[in-house]
């Protein structure tokens, strides 16, 4: 029976020259190793992982290290995609290297993690690229089926749900949900939630320009490097000038992703923000009353190089939730073609303040959703929430 449960387990190779790495990961992960789900071998630097792939067919996944001796973990890179194109990597990086994490998602990484290695990151995005593994597969058993753009554009759209967070960080006096409910056509919206250095948190909302299979892979792509400079620098307006820099680099479709970036420090409940010319988001207080966030007037990212964005602070105070969103709720229309609009966005809590972020996501997208009625949906609506309790 285990071996029949080891034939269907998923195959990772972990390529690290620490030795204790391997115990390590053996016993961390030993629940998902008894159970069947995965499987693990290790190489003790980029020549000996070349040897096993080139042996066994079998592998899914490679997480490597960088810096290792012999080949390291950038030269494996180029090295995996010769061998086995359909195999994913994902990259160990020291914390805020992201020279070397921008020059591994160049040849091919799906992901990275930061040393020291925190294991429920690790295993977040194993599923992550597990998932993302899965949906490539189907991909390529469903190409000679696709006989209308529909099909691939719902492929891609499963894609793109598959990468958007679905566990939130919380504390004694915050917490923080977000959903997106995609369009019929692939669009460009996504969220992302990063867990930064002293107990901060990184809260992102962006839209793509353009709908369609391209703007889907720009959004991944503008998502992987927002996640890895939110890691790599401390302030908002030095993460969103250096994604503008990288996406700027090889733009050769003019596509551009509007960004809403916010760090919010739990101890002091103040917010650090920048937008790159992304909707305003809102700041339901504790009466109910809501009042928008005071803009940056920052520009698309991707447009033009070398773009000083300005940021600024506020506080979330006890009781107050931040509702950041793209414009598919501003803009979701009924069928008399009016809007949702702002003003009623802002209505939504009077006299009954949310009492969590769950609560003030759900009654915002009940809200469009009611709105909307049978209206067909022409853009994503996504939400991501903020609430800080009133003991804080």
């Amino acid at each position: 029976m285990e071996r029949q449960e080891q034939q269907h387990a998923f195959h990772i190779l972990v390529v690290d020259d620490e030795p204790d790495l391997e115990p390590l990961i053996k016993q961390r992960m030993r629940p998902h190793i008894r159970s069947g789900q995965y499987s693990f071998l290790f190489a003790g630097d980029g020549n000996e992982a070349v040897d096993i792939l080139s042996k066994d067919g079998r592998i899914d996944m490679v997480v490597t290290d960088i810096n290792m001796p012999g080949m390291d973990g950038l030269t494996l890179l180029s090295r995996i995609s010769a061998i086995d194109p359909d195999i994913k990597s994902i990259v160990v990086s020291a914390y805020g290297d992201m020279g070397n994490i921008r020059t591994a998602m160049n040849r091919g990484a799906f992901d990275f993690v930061t040393k020291p290695l925190d294991f429920r990151d690790f295993e977040v995005t194993i599923e992550r690229t597990q998932a993302h593994i899965a949906q490539w597969k189907e991909a390529l058993q469903s190409r000679d089926r696709l006989i209308a753009l529909q099909n691939q554009l719902d492929l891609a759209n499963s894609m793109q749900q598959a990468i958007l967070p679905v566990d939130f960080p919380s504390g004694g006096d915050f917490d923080v949900h977000g959903s997106m409910v995609p369009a019929q056509n692939v669009g460009g919206d996504f969220f992302d939630v990063v867990t930064l250095e002293h107990g901060r948190i990184g809260l992102a909302v962006a839209d793509v320009s353009d709908k369609g299979i391209p703007a889907a892979l720009f959004m991944m792509s503008s998502r992987t490097l927002l996640k890895g400079a939110a890691i790599g620098q401390g302030e908002p307006d030095k993460v969103l000038a250096e994604v503008n820099n990288i996406l700027h680099e090889d733009n050769r479709n003019d596509m551009f992703v509007t960004v809403l970036y916010v760090v919010y420090d739990p101890k002091t409940g103040s917010m650090t923000y920048a937008s790159g010319g992304h909707c305003a988001s809102l700041v339901v207080h504790a009466d109910g009353s809501c009042t928008e966030l005071p803009g940056t007037d920052g520009i698309a990212l991707g447009i033009t190089a070398n773009y000083a964005y300005a940021q600024k602070e506020a506080d979330l105070k006890p009781g107050e939730t931040l509702i950041m969103y793209s414009d598919g709720v501003s803009e979701a229309a009924n069928l008399q073609g009016e809007e949702f609009g702002t003003e009623r966005l802002k209505g939504l809590f009077v006299g009954a303040a949310p009492t969590s972020a769950q609560e003030a996501n759900a009654t915002v997208l009940k809200a469009v959703t009611a709105f909307a009625g049978d209206h067909a949906q022409s853009d994503d609506i996504t939400c991501l929430t903020l609430h800080r309790s009133m003991t804080a």
